[in-house]
């Protein structure tokens, strides 16, 4: 049982950027424990009580591992997998089991007295794109010309008023099968007739002026560590969207300028997060524009192609060697 100074790893059953964490934390010799949330409440047994201004102790328990709760140091929350409930329990109940798991859970573990990494109330508020787009032009960061709207006449004009081409991006990421392969939704440049389509109007769309690029650039910050990469695109595909293709990708590490620098930290600061993903197109005269921050991002594949030491550096946060504490609201 881990008795002191432990990091809490909350995933889902496979994610290779936990386990980066993970064997660098055991190279450490920090204690961990790695609790698949979909393991509660079937294989991960939860016991905690209020001893006053003390505040919570008790346990979490697998069958092999028991884990003090008084110990824990901090929590990396690293998209955790819901709950599992028996096949046997009607819709109704599970619904119910799953909003109490919620609730009783995950509520006690963001009142455990620790850090986290990213607190997932901020974070969830940090996923919408209108309020990051918002924060980042009040941070001073260059953002592009964005329309977001289900009239089809709208977005018709703004695509005939901005006189350059124009992007749709999903909300969220979109990925599922159609008969049977794999697909995904990702950024597209609008073809003529595309501006007023009336399905458009069956949801809101986000349209964005296509910013040109020499190319784009990952840059992850961690407690105001700051980590750039510079993504290179060599398909069509990946010009438009990297994520489609990155067979395609290749990478180098780089400098952002110091008003990106000043701008990234000023909104996680303003988005109370210890870390953000953001992704920045870079023009061909070298003007840099924010296009997104993923409180939660992958990091791996930046890291294994530039030796960008972020793993240590998201470990150095978690054991609590740098920074202030980041709690759940």
């Amino acid at each position: 049982m881990p008795t002191a100074d432990a990091v809490l790893v909350l995933t889902g059953a496979f994610d290779p950027t936990a386990d980066l964490v993970i064997e660098e934390l055991n190279r450490r010799g920090t204690p961990v424990f790695r609790a698949d949330t979909a393991w509660f409440p079937s294989r991960l047994a939860l016991s905690a009580s209020l001893d006053g201004a003390a505040g919570w102790c008790g346990t979490l328990a697998t069958e092999r591992r028991t884990l003090d709760l008084s110990a824990v140091r901090a929590v990396y929350y690293r998209r955790p997998t819901v709950p599992e409930f028996p096949e046997s329990m009607s819709s109704e109940a599970r619904g119910v089991a799953s909003a109490e798991a919620r609730r009783g859970f995950g509520g006690l573990l963001s009142a455990l007295r620790c850090r986290w990494l990213p607190p997932p109330g901020r974070a969830a508020d940090a996923e919408y794109k209108p309020f990051q787009l918002r924060v980042a032009a009040e941070s001073g960061v260059r953002v592009p010309r964005t329309l977001i709207t289900n009239d089809p006449e709208a977005a018709r004009e703004f695509a005939t008023g901005i006189g350059k081409p124009v992007v749709y991006k999903p909300f969220t990421p979109i990925r599922g099968t159609l008969d049977g392969c794999s697909v995904a939704v990702y950024a597209s440049v609008l073809q003529p007739g595309d501006a007023d389509h009336p399905s458009i109007s069956t949801t809101a769309h986000l349209f964005q002026e296509w910013v040109p690029k020499a190319h784009e650039v990952r840059l992850t910050v961690v407690d105001g560590q700051l980590f750039a990469a510079e993504i290179h695109a060599n398909s069509d595909a990946a010009r438009v969207d990297w994520r489609s293709d990155y067979d395609s990708l290749t990478y180098r590490v780089c400098e952002p300028p110091s008003e990106i620098a000043v701008g990234v930290r000023r909104m996680l600061e303003r988005l109370a997060l210890p870390y953000g993903a953001f992704d920045f197109v870079v023009s061909p005269s070298g003007e840099w524009t924010f296009l997104e921050v993923n409180p939660n991002g992958q990091y791996g594949f930046i890291e294994q192609a530039t030796g960008l030491p972020i793993t240590a550096a998201i470990c150095d946060y978690l054991e609590g060697s740098t920074g202030h504490d980041q709690r759940p609201r």
